[in-house]
């Protein structure tokens, strides 16, 4: 499921899946097979979701399955209404949301800690120069350096670029993930996109028309 900034390789198509609102349906009167097929169904948008977010492989991983367990506790306790799209993915990217800002915290003060301890101990860990780890560590670089550049537009402008044009929302999707109007989103990315011409790959700017 892992490749190059965070475009993941889907499984094979099997049978026709059933429609999100059915799989909703079922999903809040705790059936857990409604669950596996969301999971199935939207995993990919979630890691791809967070690994833009996180800029870390593993932590995408972590993500998509706190992500989950979440939307079945929330099942669990009768927390989950009813969806207003076609998509059960908004939703499931809200949670993500959640998710990602609570493990940026932890990466943050474990990051923290790890300076104090090589600077107690004066050494750092081996690097693992396989084939595999070089290309996780390029990809992830790549994404810091990119997320570098976001940095420096608002945080309501960033937040629609890694929903429009990184994992695809529609304008509506969008607003169902950030809570806010469809018109709303529309003007955020037009503001980004103004702010960030010339600074950025010409794709990602098309993302944002």
């Amino acid at each position: 499921m892992r490749t190059k900034l965070g475009v993941a390789v889907s499984d094979s198509p099997g049978p026709e899946p059933s429609p999100d609102r059915e799989l909703w349906a079922r999903l809040r009167v705790n059936d857990e097979g409604a669950l596996s097929e969301l999971f199935h169904r939207h995993r990919d948008s979630v890691y791809n979701f967070a690994f833009r977010r996180t800029s870390s492989w593993s932590s995408a991983e972590d993500v998509v399955q706190a992500t989950f367990t979440a939307l079945w506790r929330r099942a669990a306790e009768d927390r989950l209404d009813e969806l207003t799209l076609d998509s059960a993915r908004p939703v499931i990217l809200r949670i993500a949301t959640y998710e990602c800002t609570n493990l940026i915290r932890s990466m943050r003060r474990l990051r923290a800690l790890r300076d104090r301890l090589r600077t107690a101990v004066r050494g750092d860990a081996v690097p693992d120069h396989s084939a595999a780890a070089a290309a996780n560590v390029d990809s992830e670089r790549a994404m810091r350096e990119l997320r570098a550049v976001l940095a420096t537009i608002p945080a309501a402008q960033r937040d629609v670029i890694e929903l429009v044009a990184w994992s695809g929302c529609s304008m509506a999707e969008a607003g169902v993930v950030l809570g806010i109007p469809e018109g709303t989103v529309k003007s955020r990315l037009a503001r980004a996109r103004r702010r960030l011409a010339g600074r950025l790959d010409l794709q990602i700017l098309e993302g944002l028309s």
